[in-house]
Formats: structure tokens, C-alpha cells, sequence
């Protein structure tokens, strides 16, 4: 053996030798657990879990998954990282906030994902935000209640609100998003992109009810790609305001909106609303019925048809598509 190769043997069993000694650190757990009976002072394992979601987010590898032994409230929680809070039939896994407070904040890296999954979160009425997400590569919110944000001025239930030169994907199914908002502009989904950053999102199976405005697109904060959104299978129903909204100015990014086999009903102002140059909703399939005005179009905003919708029964003008689109 020559004197290179002997050097490179003892430099690996040296490296080996320390990788063996070298002590397991208590935040590479990939799963730890949060009861309602646990105290931060455990290692978040099944057998001794944690008692607050902002420990486990914070002991958990990134990549690993917070598990919800039973029910309970577990607290707010900032997340930085890619990970997933699961809640499966424990009953009511809640994150009760505090005044002028948000349930969770996700401000992760450009490239990380996030999943929330059967949570109830929140505002009693006094608290800002449920959900707000400044940056990750994905956010995925399943089966989770998110309600009564109502502070005035910034109480909506979820906030996709990226910055910077990124694009941020939002999913949000079988989830219920009500009672938020309590004043102009404020209300259930709000997705506004700063700057240059864009936002894809898919709302699937999401009921959006006697919030302020039940979802709200918005393009006047940025000058990239915009907001790409499809609502599916859904619900907007008695909001104060608009049910589904879009908006853009003149510059701005697009508001870009596809309601598809959804109901927008009794909501106070209009079932569809695209106001602003870059504000376009397609709209297939849908029921708009019982509003203050069934679906507008202003300031150059547009609304394509695909010839298939029910617009009747409003209690003001039924409204007309600026436009139609042929079936495929």
C-alpha cells in the first residue's frame, strides 16, 4: 500500500469513527408528537409528547411530520421549514389565537413544502389572520376549519401574500373558511402577490361562507405573473360582500380566476365580480343566485362563459359575460 492510499484509509476510518461517536441531535426527530398533556420539556416522542405545535415545528427535521395525539389547543405556530402538521381523527386538534394574533405563519424557504392537515384555527373574533404565507415553494391545507378573524383592517381566514421574485403554490381542500373579516376588504381567501412574486392556486372542495368577501384575488400589489386561481366544487354563500372577486389596475399583474361547478349564493354583493384591466374569471358550470347582483364587470375587467352557467334570482341585475368560450 502506498503512502496516498494509506492516508486516504486512516482518513476514512477516522471520518467513520466520528460519524459512530458523534451524538444524535434531539431535532433530527422525523416525527415527533404534540397531547394535550404533554409538556415542552419532552422529547416530543409518542410515548413523551410535547405540549405546543411551535416546539414540535421547532425539535422536528426538516422534512418530518408533527402528529396530533388528542385534542387540545396547541398553540400558533411560525413554520420555517418543510414540514407537516397531521391531524387524523383526534378529534378537534385547535390553534386558539390571541388579539391581533396569527394561527400560522408560514415564511419557509423558496423551496419548501408544507402540509396542514385537520386543524381548527381560531380568531374568537379579535385575532388577524388564520393562515398567512409569505414564502414556500407549497403550502397544503386539507380538512381544516379556519374561522373568526375579525380584527379590523386585517381579518381574513387565509393570506397568500408572497414577496420577492418567487411563485408560490397554494392547495386548500374539503376545508371551511368562515365568519372572517369584519370590514372592507377583508373577508375569507385573500391571494396578492407583492412585487414580482406569483401565486398558483387550487381550491377544491372549499366552502367559503358569511365571511366579508368570500375570495379575493387580487393584482393591485405586484407587477409579475400574477395570480393563477381555480375554484372547484365549491362554495361562496352569504358573505357581506362579493362572493368571488378579482382585481387589477392598469400595470398591475393579472387576477386570473377559473370557477368551475360552484355556487356562488346570497352573498350581499355581487356573485361574481371582475373589476380592473387584468382581472379575468372564466366561469363554467356554475349557480350564481340570490345576490345583491349576480356577475360584473368593470373598470375592463372580464368574464368568459362557457354558455353553462345558472344566473337567475338575484336581487339585483343578473349581470352578462363580456365574452364566451366555445366547449372543447
Amino acid at each position: 500500500m502506498n503512502k496516498i492510499t494509506a492516508s486516504r484509509a486512516a482518513f476514512a476510518i477516522l471520518a467513520l469513527a466520528g460519524l459512530l461517536a458523534a451524538p444524535i441531535r434531539a431535532d433530527a426527530q422525523t416525527k415527533v408528537w404534540v397531547a394535550a398533556t404533554g409538556g415542552n420539556g419532552n422529547p416530543c416522542t409518542l410515548a413523551q409528547p410535547c405540549a405546543t405545535l411551535q416546539h414540535a415545528h421547532d425539535v422536528v427535521a426538516a422534512g418530518g411530520e408533527i402528529g396530533v395525539f388528542n385534542p387540545g389547543d396547541y398553540g400558533s405556530v411560525t413554520i420555517a421549514k418543510t414540514v407537516d402538521i397531521t391531524n387524523d381523527g383526534s378529534g378537534v386538534a385547535g390553534i386558539v389565537v390571541g388579539a391581533g394574533g396569527f394561527g400560522i405563519t408560514v415564511g419557509a424557504g423558496s423551496g419548501d413544502v408544507v402540509g396542514l392537515r385537520g386543524l381548527t384555527i381560531d380568531g374568537q373574533g379579535i385575532a388577524s389572520q388564520g393562515v398567512h404565507i409569505t414564502q414556500a415553494s407549497a403550502v397544503h391545507i386539507q380538512n381544516c376549519v379556519v374561522r373568526n378573524f375579525e380584527q379590523a383592517g386585517s381579518g381574513y381566514g387565509i393570506v397568500l401574500q408572497p414577496s420577492g421574485m418567487i411563485r408560490t403554490q397554494l392547495f386548500v381542500s374539503d376545508t371551511i373558511v368562515y365568519n372572517n373579516g369584519s370590514t372592507a376588504g377583508t373577508g375569507g381567501i385573500y391571494i396578492g402577490p407583492n412585487g414580482t412574486a406569483s401565486a398558483n392556486v387550487v381550491l377544491h372542495r372549499v366552502h367559503l361562507e358569511n365571511n366579508v368577501i368570500g375570495l379575493w384575488v387580487d393584482g393591485f400589489n405586484s407587477t409579475g405573473d400574477g395570480s393563477h386561481v381555480i375554484l372547484r366544487d365549491s362554495v361562496a354563500s352569504g358573505n357581506a360582500s362579493d362572493g368571488i372577486q378579482a382585481r387589477s389596475l392598469p400595470g398591475g399583474s393579472p387576477a386570473f380566476v377559473v370557477v368551475e361547478k360552484s355556487s356562488s349564493v346570497d352573498n350581499a354583493g355581487n356573485g361574481i365580480l371582475a373589476n380592473g384591466p387584468r382581472a379575468t374569471i372564466l366561469i363554467d358550470d356554475n349557480t350564481i343566485s340570490r345576490n345583491g347582483a349576480g356577475i360584473s364587470a368593470v373598470n375592463g375587467g372580464q368574464i368568459l362563459s362557457y354558455g353553462n352557467n345558472q344566473n337567475n334570482n338575484n336581487v339585483g341585475p343578473e349581470g352578462t359575460p363580456t365574452g364566451t368560450l366555445s366547449q372543447m
